[in-house]
């Protein structure tokens, strides 16, 4: 499963790049809006911290709106990724991006039919929201293994990059089911090394190590 750091903070992409642990970014408007950088500034930036694909949100709600921001997004690098909403003009939009070798992620996916329309429209990547799905009581593992299904029944290439993810156990159950992204913010990804039986282990090496009186 590949990591995404879902942030425009500089300063966590940078200590997530330095682990290996890091295969991409996702950035929205209001993570952007967050960060208090300019957009075109900070993804230019981003862009540059990881070999991955950076994903970039378009604003505009039209296809021709979406394809003249897209023109000016994608120059940013060549690793930037568009990002677009899962409706009409959003696929229309990712179809007219894919032909041309764009990357592609569509967002906002809270259906396997969704899912299904995103994949035929060739998308690079689908972005289902499991924790805003659980929040509305949905069963966000369940469109996740849902999706999954259908796109192995066809064979889509499309992966799976499962978003809105707000703890451990999302990512684990994302992992079983067999997603191929998981994009989470980055204190979510610091706690996946955390365990109590791990952190008593150390305590107790260093304190038996302290008895002997060595040094290395």
């Amino acid at each position: 499963m590949k990591f995404f750091a879902d942030t425009a903070e500089i300063a966590d992409i940078k200590e997530l790049a330095e682990t290996g642990l890091l295969d991409g970014v996702t950035t929205n408007p209001s993570l952007i809006a967050k960060s208090g950088r300019d957009f075109m500034e900070v993804t230019k930036e981003i862009c540059g911290l990881t070999h991955g694909p950076v994903s970039a949100e378009v604003v505009a709600l039209d296809h021709e709106g979406m394809m003249r921001e897209a023109e000016v997004l994608r120059k940013i690098a060549d690793n930037v990724c568009i990002k677009v909403p899962l409706t009409f003009d959003g696929l229309k939009t990712c179809r007219k991006l894919t032909g041309d070798g764009t990357m592609v992620n569509v967002t906002l996916c809270f259906s396997a039919n969704q899912a299904l329309l995103a994949a035929k429209a060739g998308a690079t990547f689908i972005s289902p929201f499991v924790g805003r799905h659980d929040d509305n009581g949905f069963d966000g593992m369940q469109l996740i293994s849902d999706i999954r299904l259908i796109y192995d029944n066809y064979a889509f290439a499309t992966e799976i990059l499962v978003a809105s993810i707000r703890h451990p156990i999302h990512v684990l159950e994302s992992a079983k089911i067999g997603a191929d992204v998981a994009t989470m913010p980055p204190a979510v990804i610091r706690s996946l090394v955390k365990h109590v039986l791990t952190d008593k282990g150390i305590e107790g090496f260093l304190a038996d190590w302290a008895k002997t009186g060595q040094s290395i």
